[in-house]
């Protein structure tokens, strides 16, 4: 692999680190099976895929979400096409209360362990609900909420539309 097709992966990697976490915690999962006894009972791939799932995709990319949003709040803004605020300080603790119940949740009783997929639960249909809501004057999926644009862009016939900012955020 060339430097670029590698610096392009890492990037992508990097970039959706959630959906990076969740990989790592799939493999890790299937890994963690290679000394189980054979054959593998379902209850016992079930265990293994859940509690690393909890461990990575639920701790540690929480945890990771805690320090963009808190040390690096203004890159996390400008990522996500916002201006930086104290909202960010927020969204990193919740995050980092999150992540400790998900690296907790690892080797935790069950009910503990459903207990901690309710909060990132919520928050992701409150995010998507929120993004379908403000994405509705542009008749599209595709408007760009972005603090700096104010502009919409129909994916249907890639027609771009000027609105005003406040009409772009719902």
């Amino acid at each position: 692999m060339d430097q670029s097709k590698f610096s392009g992966l890492l990037i992508f990697f990097v970039a959706n680190y959630f959906f990076s976490f969740l990989i790592i915690g799939a493999v890790a999962g299937v890994l963690s099976l290679i000394n189980k006894p054979k054959p593998l009972r379902a209850d016992v791939v079930a265990e293994a895929l859940f509690s690393y799932y909890l461990l990575f995709t639920i701790g540690i990319n929480n945890l990771v979400n805690f320090i963009f949003h808190v040390f690096a709040g203004d890159l996390a803004a400008e990522f996500i096409g916002w201006a930086n605020s104290p909202f960010q300080a927020e969204v990193g603790f919740a995050s980092l209360g999150v992540g400790i119940a998900g690296v907790i949740a690892f080797k935790a009783s069950l009910p503990f362990r459903f207990a901690t997929l309710i909060p990132p639960a919520a928050f992701g249909w409150g995010a998507a609900a929120g993004h379908i809501y403000r994405s509705r004057p542009c008749s599209s999926f595709s408007c760009t909420i972005t603090s700096r644009a104010k502009f919409c862009i129909n994916r249907r016939n890639h027609v771009i539309t000027p609105t005003t900012r406040k009409s772009a955020r719902g």
